[in-house]
């Protein structure tokens, strides 16, 4: 049962990283000017690798359980104490894990600031200033002209 965890290990472990080189495409993406036509496949990598990993997160609770250990970080750090193999892996993955959720931070700020500069670019453009005329339209017309 203990080679299963440790294969299950290895295995979350491979999917974080590949879910890393994904943040790290995405993130070249969000740069680049032509890189948008690329999330929508982005995306759906990320949705499948996410769905891997929760099954294997249920996978590695099921296998500890059949260690007679409890689910979770509780669990696999009592395996951790007897086999230095599960504690080398786990430490792996923490690693990946941590490396992964920075990626996926620093994207998440990318997004909102440019999802910021579209907002103010919209607004400028709306003629949307302190004396509260607009230039354009919601149809792309100059209301003032009825062009």
């Amino acid at each position: 049962m203990k080679d299963a965890l440790l294969a299950t290990l290895i295995d979350e472990h491979a999917t974080v990283e590949a879910f890393a080189s994904l943040l790290a495409y995405e993130e070249k993406a969000l740069v680049s000017a032509d890189g948008m036509e690329a999330l929508p496949q982005i995306v759906e990598q990320k949705t499948t690798l996410t769905a891997r990993l929760a099954g294997l997160e249920k996978a590695r609770d099921s296998q500890l359980a059949g260690l007679g250990l409890p689910a979770g970080r509780k669990g696999i750090e009592l395996a951790c104490d007897v086999d230095p193999r599960i504690a080398t892996q786990w430490a792996l993955l923490k690693g990946s894990t941590e490396r992964a959720r920075r990626r996926n931070l620093t994207i998440g700020m990318m997004i909102r600031t440019r999802m910021e500069h579209n907002r103010r670019a919209l607004a400028i453009l709306r003629g949307e200033t302190s004396q509260g005329a607009m230039l354009y339209g919601p149809d792309g017309r100059l209301p003032a002209f009825g062009l």
